[in-house]
C-alpha cells in the first residue's frame, strides 16, 4: 500500500530481459535501506526488490505489468518514481494507492498556469470499465506515474491535473511533454462503490 507521496526518483542503470519478463536495475539514495522482498512503488507499479548489489537494486516486471503500464517504454538513463511502501503509524498525505495500475494515457496538453503546470491526459474510453469505476472525478484523486494528485476539467477520457513546481522538480512529471505515456491508477474507493451500487442493481451479477 502506498500514499502517492513520491520519495524521489530513481534512475534505470540496467535492463535485461527473461523471456516475457524485464529486470530494471535501479539507482537511488535509499539504497542501502531496502531488503530482498520488500515493495516499492514505480511509476505507480508495486514491484518486488530482487536484488541488491553495489548500491543498486533490481526489479522484475512480468509480462501483464509491461501490457498495462509504461514500464517498457523506460531506457537506460530514464527516470522512475519511486516510493516506499507506508508506514501504517504516518500520516496519510496523498490518497490509498495500491501500486495496481489500471491502464496507461498520454499527454495531450501542456498549458502555464502561471507557475504551476496543467497537464492534459488522454486515456481510452471504456464504458463497461467506467461502470467499474474507472474513470475520474472532479476534485477527485488520481495517480499519475504514482504521484498522488487532484482531478480537474474531466471529461469521458480526459482530465487535467496542476503540478506545482516542488512536484515538477522532484519527480519525472519533470521529463513528461505532450505525447508522454504515463500509467494511471483509479480511485480504488470509486471502484468499490461502483461495484457496491451494481451488485445493488444486479445482485445476481
Amino acid at each position: 500500500m502506498f500514499s502517492g507521496i513520491i520519495e524521489e526518483f530513481a534512475t534505470v542503470v540496467a535492463i535485461s530481459r527473461d523471456k516475457d519478463n524485464i529486470d530494471f536495475t535501479m539507482k537511488c539514495s535509499f539504497v542501502d535501506e531496502l531488503s530482498i522482498d520488500q515493495s516499492v512503488s514505480h511509476n505507480g507499479v508495486c514491484l518486488t526488490v530482487v536484488n541488491i548489489e553495489n548500491g543498486t537494486y533490481t526489479v522484475t516486471a512480468m509480462k501483464e505489468t509491461l501490457e498495462r503500464s509504461n514500464l517498457g517504454l523506460l531506457r537506460v538513463g530514464d527516470k522512475v518514481n519511486v516510493e516506499r511502501s507506508m508506514l501504517m503509524n504516518g500520516r496519510l498525505d496523498g490518497h490509498i494507492v495500491q501500486g495496481h495500475v489500471d491502464m496507461t494515457a498520454e499527454c495531450i496538453k501542456m498549458e502555464d498556469a502561471n507557475g504551476s503546470t496543467y497537464f492534459t491526459f488522454r486515456y481510452d474510453y471504456d464504458k463497461e470499465m467506467a461502470l467499474r469505476g474507472y474513470f475520474t472525478v472532479d476534485k477527485g484523486s488520481v495517480t499519475v506515474n504514482g504521484v498522488s494528485l487532484t482531478v480537474c476539467n474531466p471529461t469521458e477520457n480526459t482530465f487535467q491535473v496542476a503540478i506545482i513546481p516542488y512536484t515538477f522538480e522532484h519527480t519525472n512529471f519533470c521529463d513528461i511533454k505532450e505525447g508522454s505515456v504515463v500509467n494511471l491508477e483509479f480511485d480504488i474507493l470509486g471502484k468499490y462503490i461502483a461495484r457496491l451500487n451494481r451488485l445493488q442493481c444486479n445482485p445476481a451479477e
